[in-house]
């Protein structure tokens, strides 16, 4: 199924980047050019929104070009606001709770272009800048706990990440976009493992921008440039994929984000195309 057409009112989209799925099946989408934030149920009804654009969008519960939004445990909403570099988080129906960053630097705990987001089961957040090339680790308050990452091709650097997620076991994935790879760590940093080179074959990346992982863990990639969905095991080695630019159903135009629901369904944004898509997905 989709949802969503080009527009500003209730269920429409511009430019719908990020997406996670709330335990309870709640659909979070964050807007980048709309600024805001949309909830729905699992089947596309509209719940509710926030983030209005007015004035310069620097204040509380307002955003400027977010990029990524990720849901806690206990319901609590992150979102990555990239323009404003900092972390917004908010209660399951967007009542401001607190926020951190806003001074653009490479000093811990700063941003510069904040663009992924992830919650850990023990509520760590974790946040991928694409400009510093780098993670960092906070508490679920925004306390600075650790960090890594250089720009590089080596493991464990990055060149432009974007996505971040966290498996229930622990393990970081980031979707290393500008070096066609997903990287996997520890909780605190420890490079495990790596796949992906530049190109259109099966396990292949061109510009992967998000990556999340399925309770059974599967790792699920948004290959933007080749207009896919690539499925992994938690080592790397690809299972299926599915596919190919256009607007037809089952097909992307710069598919941004993607999430896992509790029920193993996976949700894409599909940005270009300014809609939801929703896809069963078999072993």
């Amino acid at each position: 199924m989709e949802w969503g057409t080009e527009g500003t009112g209730d269920g429409q989209f511009n430019n719908p980047v990020g997406i996670a799925v709330a335990s309870g099946g709640s659909v979070y989408v964050v807007e980048k050019s709309n600024d805001r934030i949309q909830k729905f149920t699992s089947a596309g009804v509209f719940v509710t929104k926030w983030g209005p654009q007015v004035g310069n969008n620097s204040g509380d519960g307002q955003f400027e070009s977010p990029e990524s939004v990720a849901v806690a445990s206990d319901g609590s909403v992150y979102v990555a606001d990239a323009g404003n570099d900092r972390i917004q988080k908010f209660t399951s129906e967007g009542v401001f709770v607190t926020k951190w960053g806003e001074q653009r630097g490479a000093g811990d705990g700063q941003f510069y272009e904040p663009v992924g987001i992830a919650v850990a089961s023990d509520g760590s957040v974790y946040v991928s800048e694409s400009r510093n090339h780098r993670i960092q680790k906070f508490t679920s308050q925004g306390v600075f706990v650790t960090k890594w990452g250089t720009e590089g091709t080596g493991d464990g650097q990055f060149s432009n990440p974007y996505g971040v997620r966290v498996a229930s076991d622990g393990s970081v994935y980031v979707a290393d976009r500008g070096n066609h790879r997903i990287q996997k760590f520890t909780s605190q940093g420890v490079f495990v493992t790596k796949w992906g080179t530049q190109g259109t074959g099966d396990g292949q990346f061109d510009y992967p921008v998000d990556v999340t992982v399925a309770s059974d863990g599967s790792v699920y990639v948004a290959d933007r440039d080749n207009y896919r969905i690539q499925k992994f095991t938690s080592q790397g080695v690809f299972v299926t994929k599915w596919g190919t630019q256009g607007t037809d159903d089952g097909q992307f135009v710069s598919p941004g984000g993607v999430a896992v629901a509790p029920d193993g369904s996976v949700y894409v944004a599909d940005e270009r195309n300014h809609r939801i898509q929703k896809f069963s997905v078999g072993p």
